[in-house]
């Protein structure tokens, strides 16, 4: 297997305090990679970090052996790294299909330089294939503030989905959501191709166990233990820091 992408001894540090200390991270392509720990624990530090939306005070960043330290989070959607966030962010009155095609738009124009007609036809096309995928093709012409919470967040993954990534940052997918919602969420995130690496930060220990092919385990900013979901449940000290002393 091949390294899509790798942290050395990252540390970021505001005055006093360190919110990361010389985190390693190696997630080999094709992986589902879950980090997780009690709040305050530095996961959003880090996906800030790798996203290139917060410089480290220390380290390293890789995507597929580049160093990545210092590009802009525009520069690492260019190298193939994209992202959701815990909040949506969409377009709440335009439709499903539009904010889908907004996204490829982008894309497109930075990419290709085909006929304006070629590019049309591209994109729809592919607008078509990320529905598919995030289970929204009956739903592309719904206004998105008339979608579920739970549809909208499938939308989200959407637009990530439509930068073509090759590897993908997701950070809480289905905080707010029922557990049905939950549900449809995991089965979709398990979907999607191996030609994409997923990052996933998320609280919910039935989604990181259901997906996860291996899990970090971030607490007060420091690597506490990484390993496979079952290593992970057995190891003492992840249940005394972050499952309170329980069985995961």
């Amino acid at each position: 297997m091949m390294e899509a992408l790798r942290a050395e001894k990252v540390s970021k540090s505001y005055g006093r305090f360190s919110a990361l200390k010389d985190v390693d991270l190696v997630v080999q392509r094709g992986e589902r990679r879950a980090v997780i720990g009690p709040n305050g624990a530095g996961k959003s530090t880090l996906f800030n970090i790798i996203a290139g939306q917060r410089a480290p005070t220390r380290g390293q960043i890789y995507l597929d052996g580049r160093k990545t330290t210092g590009l802009r989070a525009d520069q690492m959607w260019s190298c193939g790294l994209t992202r959701t966030f815990q909040r949506n962010q969409l377009f709440q009155g335009l439709s499903v299909w539009q904010n889908i095609e907004l996204a490829c738009a982008v894309r497109h124009r930075r990419q290709y330089t085909m006929p304006g007609a070629d590019r049309r036809a591209a994109m729809q096309g592919e607008i078509a294939d990320v529905l598919r995928q995030v289970h929204l093709s009956g739903r592309s012409a719904t206004l998105v503030r008339n979608l579920a919470y739970g549809e909208q967040r499938q939308l989200e993954l959407a637009l990530a989905l439509a930068g073509k990534p090759k590897i993908l940052l997701l950070d809480e997918p289905t905080a707010g959501m029922s557990p049905a919602e939950t549900q449809a969420m995991l089965s979709l995130m398990s979907g999607l191709s191996r030609e994409i690496t997923l990052l996933i930060v998320e609280h919910d220990m039935d989604v990181v166990f259901g997906l996860a092919d291996s899990i970090t385990v971030l607490h007060l900013g420091e690597v506490l233990a990484a390993g496979s979901p079952d290593e992970i449940q057995s190891n003492e000290k992840v249940r005394e820091v972050y499952m309170g002393g329980r069985s995961a």
